[in-house]
């Protein structure tokens, strides 16, 4: 994996805004704590929120799609969720009340793994899903941001997965972005990028963040 980029605080969490606001934990996609996510998290910081962004490398991050797949294919997942975990109940005893979870395509599918844990108020994932094998219930609102074109595996369409939310009764909010790609909300990968469904897409989390932890 030559195409290894070193991080910021390699393997300790980002965090920003004041303790004990309202916590987002925002969760990276499959190329690692990029830059782009500070400048997404100190967005959401100026909307009322405490934020932190774990890394779930160790250090590392990529630019490059190979690479990115060979670090996902090293990701313990057990691990991934109980570092989530650490920033949550880390939120919490600092005295945020309220908790959600932000997560972008394998970051997104962490965030809607750990949601079914009861741990959160609202659950925020771009381009994601579960396999019928992954998905319990999730008993708190979901919002859902999904690329116009994008490559789902077998039992992973987003479709089925809203259905199952509806009938477990789970709030669902999702929205498709017309002509966008996998990956179209990180600033940082300049190839899939679509600025103006990226800002609609944040202006909807913030909103939906808002309602859910802060009203």
């Amino acid at each position: 994996m030559s195409e290894l980029v070193p991080i910021p605080s390699p393997g300790i969490a980002l965090e920003f805004g004041a303790a004990g606001n309202p916590l987002v934990v925002v969760v990276h996609d499959w190329f690692g704590r990029l830059p782009a996510l500070e400048f997404y998290a100190k967005a959401l910081v100026r909307h009322g929120f405490r934020v932190v962004v774990p890394d779930l490398y160790g250090g590392v991050a990529t630019t490059d799609e190979a690479t990115a797949k060979a670090l996902f294919d090293q990701l313990d997942v057990g691990l991934a969720l109980a570092i989530v975990d650490d920033a949550v109940q880390g939120g919490r005893s600092e005295g945020s009340d309220r908790v959600a979870l932000v997560g972008f395509s394998v970051g997104g599918w962490i965030a809607l793994l750990h949601a079914q844990g009861g741990s959160a108020d609202a659950v925020v994932a771009y381009y994601a899903s579960l396999e019928p094998r992954d998905h319990g219930v999730i008993p708190c609102a979901v919002q859902l941001h999904l690329a116009d074109a994008d490559e789902w595996g077998e039992g992973q369409d987003p479709s089925s997965f809203i259905d199952r939310l509806r009938d477990h009764g789970t709030p669902i909010s999702h929205y498709r972005y017309r002509g966008t790609n996998h990956g179209f909300a990180n600033a940082t990968i300049r190839a899939t990028l679509d600025e103006q469904a990226a800002a609609l897409a944040f202006a909807r989390t913030a909103t939906f963040l808002q309602e859910h932890l802060l009203e």
